[in-house]
């Protein structure tokens, strides 16, 4: 840092900063962890839009029935998965610690549980197609099952990241908490 009074100090080579104050690490963290998180929310907005704009194609008959398949039972209550989302962008600006931990249980319940149940929900369908090779549902020529699936498989790693990171920003704040208390 430059002084507005001239050269630097004399008796000074510049390697006196470790006196100077830092920001704890848990803020640090903080900061960290929340754009990790913003990252993950996007990612999983990209996705709620994408099967929000296939089911309202599916359920309008925009296009034909062998190019958009009607949406499997699994895709309305994923439909709630935004609420977490939400809490979770709601809890970063002043650190509300019940918001986050609000975002974390509702994940599981409409954002996991709904995976979870797709999974099983598809799977008599994706065993045919394999053991077969015949597919009844569609999306754009390519077979419904294997497109959900891969959208599956890429839902699931962004909430599990995103429920690894709430703990970790949740821990990170509880610790500051803590700290605040002790003073």
């Amino acid at each position: 840092m430059a002084s507005r009074a001239g050269p630097r100090a004399a008796g000074t080579d510049g390697s006196d900063f470790q006196h100077r104050e830092r920001v704890a690490m848990h803020y640090q963290m903080s900061v960290t962890l929340k754009y990790e998180i913003k990252k993950l929310i996007y990612v999983h907005l990209v996705i709620w839009l994408l099967l929000v704009a296939k089911m309202i194609v599916g359920h309008l008959r925009l296009l034909s029935h062998d190019q958009v398949a009607m949406p499997y039972q699994w895709e309305y209550p994923y439909l709630l998965s935004i609420v977490p989302s939400v809490l979770g962008l709601l809890s970063f600006p002043r650190n509300n610690i019940s918001y986050l931990v609000l975002s974390m249980i509702s994940m599981g319940l409409f954002s996991i549980a709904p995976l979870i149940y797709g999974s099983m929900e598809m799977f008599p369908a994706a065993q045919q197609l394999y053991r077969h090779g015949k597919a009844y549902r569609f999306l754009f020529g390519f077979s419904a099952v294997s497109v959900m699936y891969l959208v599956l498989v890429l839902a699931v790693q962004v909430h599990a990241w995103q429920l690894y990171y709430s703990k970790k920003l949740l821990d990170s704040w509880f610790t500051s908490t803590q700290e605040k208390k002790r003073k």
